[in-house]
């Protein structure tokens, strides 16, 4: 098959299809530039949760349960307080109570624009882009211009995605980033859920509480912790109920591995999903585990980490100044 891209319509939605080495992306540049596909079709892998049946508005309301979607700002604020070294901003509280919180932003939601797709004898790519400013509603909260800017690439390597945030404002952009990584159970044709096991090479546990912000506690690992770390957890059909640890290495064909590897055991075939070390954290949640996928989202911070007396430099949290940019880069392949 020869590499190639296509605008095209998925049940109402218009997305751009990647084919390359064996493997074939949709995204949906429409939400956010979700990955709202990934397969390998050499090895019979489907890796993120799809639904051939769902449509635009099925995507559009549950955009963190599909696909790729990647989130600015993830995860939790508390009561909806984000403070920076130069402000104080008030999110909406869309978490409600107990919880309380503000949670996992907006950008997964905003229609993005298609800068540039094609491909060559070596890849296809696919450039996208979001502009925030004024125009977003979401600008009265959090008055920071930035723009996003997107790069898929796909190949015989898999997916690569980098991404790009320029602070086009003369205050600090406050900088965490995550992905709601929603991996297919199975994600191998044909397999067993029962037969994944996943590798998480994970650090101290953060300890959350029951609003699901940190307690700024850092445990050890336990029995429970360490089956991450071996390689013996399930990440399916019990619950993984928002398991947060820092983020370690592990290896992958004698090479160090800053990633996450899940394998299905009875045929070996492996889903590996490297991350740069920008991503300093690791979540582990599973819908309650019988819903036919598992997410491990890495995160660039913590949960509230501009809010927490812990140091930056632990809790991961980092601002852009004015005309400066942030980086960070992901790959998906099978083994």
């Amino acid at each position: 098959m020869n590499n190639s891209t296509q605008l095209l319509n998925f049940n109402g939605l218009t997305c751009v299809r990647l084919q390359a080495g064996g493997y074939e992306a949709l995204i949906a540049y429409e939400v956010g530039s979700n990955v709202i596909r990934l397969r390998n079709n050499k090895n019979n892998m489907e890796f993120f949760r799809f639904s051939p049946d769902n449509t635009a508005d099925d995507i559009k309301q549950s955009a963190e349960v599909w696909g790729l979607p990647t989130l600015y700002l993830p995860n939790r604020f508390a009561d909806g307080v984000l403070k920076t070294s130069d402000a104080v901003y008030n999110l909406p509280v869309n978490e409600k109570v107990p919880y309380n919180n503000h949670i996992h932003g907006f950008l997964h939601k905003r229609e993005h624009e298609v800068i540039e797709h094609n491909a060559d004898a070596n890849c296809a790519w696919l450039k996208t882009r979001y502009i925030y400013d004024e125009k977003d509603e979401f600008f009265q909260y959090l008055p920071v211009k930035f723009t996003a800017e997107y790069t898929f690439t796909l190949s015989e390597n898999g997916l690569e995605q980098n991404i790009k945030f320029t602070n086009n404002s003369d205050v600090v952009l406050p900088m965490s980033l995550a992905s709601h990584t929603t991996i297919n159970a199975p994600f191998v044709d044909g397999a067993e859920e029962s037969n994944i096991r996943l590798t998480v090479p994970i650090g101290k546990k953060c300890e959350l509480n029951d609003r699901c912000l940190p307690t700024e506690v850092l445990r050890s690992p336990e029995a429970y912790d360490l089956e991450y770390k071996n390689g013996t957890k399930c990440p399916v059909l019990q619950v993984c109920d928002n398991d947060m640890y820092f983020g370690e290495c592990t290896t992958l064909d004698g090479q160090q591995f800053h990633g996450v590897i899940a394998e299905d055991v009875a045929s070996g075939k492996k889903l590996c999903y490297e991350v740069s070390d920008e991503y300093k954290f690791w979540i582990i949640w599973n819908d309650r585990g019988f819903n036919h996928y598992f997410c491990p989202e890495p995160m660039t911070a913590m949960i509230d980490a501009p809010n927490l007396s812990l140091p930056a430099d632990m809790t991961g949290y980092v601002e852009v100044k004015p005309d400066n940019t942030f980086t960070s880069y992901q790959r998906f392949f099978s083994r």
